[in-house]
């Protein structure tokens, strides 16, 4: 894939798909890279997200281009690993095109959490706007930064069901820089209280992994975080993991009680303020 084309966006449809295909019973679809890392278990993230309103989008958006508007936009590209399996480059037309004038142009963060009924939309596209759109932006550059973001609040159907939020603790610099910071152990203590399912960036073998998995988590060396469907004993020389009963059953842990906040927090600003697709 390209990073600055529309090859990522194209496989992560693609993803989409595929998952619909294989399995009926997901409510959200939620993008990760190597470069994310948990900061819940799956019984904390099932257990809080038994109470949101299955159609609603975790997606961090805006209409308010600023410089965007003349770098991202209008520019013209081609991502050649879209036709070419073994390239990874773009090119970059010598002319841009005006910003459209027949949808509302939004942009925000790569990183989404989105319904199921809005995934279907996206890649079955019962109507013209999702088709539209994926035509558009395969010739934006970070279209993974745009595409859902405008089908979202271009859509009437849709438009009202985005919450403003990624759901990602990130550290930026000032001013902002394409990527966040890599976090590290200074970083422990605000991650840790500030309710988000997930952070990003990590570096390789970062000591603060090691932080999350034995302070957060739970989580030993080489086994999978423990949740309530482990039913083998539990011993230093035992994974309590290699065993299991009920695979539905959950039981959140204290991390819980902080994303079921910060999720309160952001359906009450949802509900009142209508923020959605400004």
């Amino acid at each position: 894939m390209t990073y600055m084309g529309s090859s990522g966006l194209a496989a992560t449809l693609h993803a989409a798909a595929v998952l619909m295909r294989l399995d009926k019973g997901w409510d959200w679809f939620v993008t990760l890279s190597a470069e994310d890392y948990p900061l819940v278990t799956q019984d904390d993230l099932i257990h809080v997200f038994s109470s949101v309103p299955r159609d609603l989008n975790f997606i961090d958006h805006t209409s308010d281009l600023g410089w965007k508007e003349s770098e991202r936009v209008q520019p013209i590209i081609v991502d050649a690993g879209i036709y070419l399996s073994k390239r990874s480059n773009f090119f970059r037309a010598s002319e841009k095109r005006k910003t459209p004038e027949s949808f509302k142009f939004f942009t925000g963060s790569p990183w989404v959490i989105l319904s199921r009924s809005f995934i279907e939309y996206c890649t079955l596209g019962w109507d013209n706007l999702p088709r539209t759109l994926l035509l558009y932006f395969t010739n934006v550059i970070l279209s993974q930064e745009g595409y859902f973001h405008s089908v979202l609040c271009n859509s009437p159907k849709f438009q009202n069901t985005t919450v403003n939020s990624d759901l990602r603790y990130m550290q930026w610099d000032n001013p902002p820089q394409m990527e966040p910071q890599f976090l590290n152990e200074t970083h422990f203590k605000n991650l840790r209280e500030s309710g988000m399912p997930f952070a990003r960036k990590f570096g390789k073998y970062d000591a603060v992994l090691d932080m999350i998995d034995e302070k957060i988590l739970g989580r030993k060396c080489r086994r999978a975080t423990p949740g309530a469907w482990c039913s083998a004993r539990r011993s230093w020389w035992v994974d309590p993991c290699s065993q299991w009963k009920n695979a539905n059953a959950v039981k959140p842990g204290p991390q819980a009680e902080k994303l079921g906040i910060l999720i309160r927090r952001l359906l009450d600003d949802w509900k009142l303020s209508s923020k959605s697709c400004r």
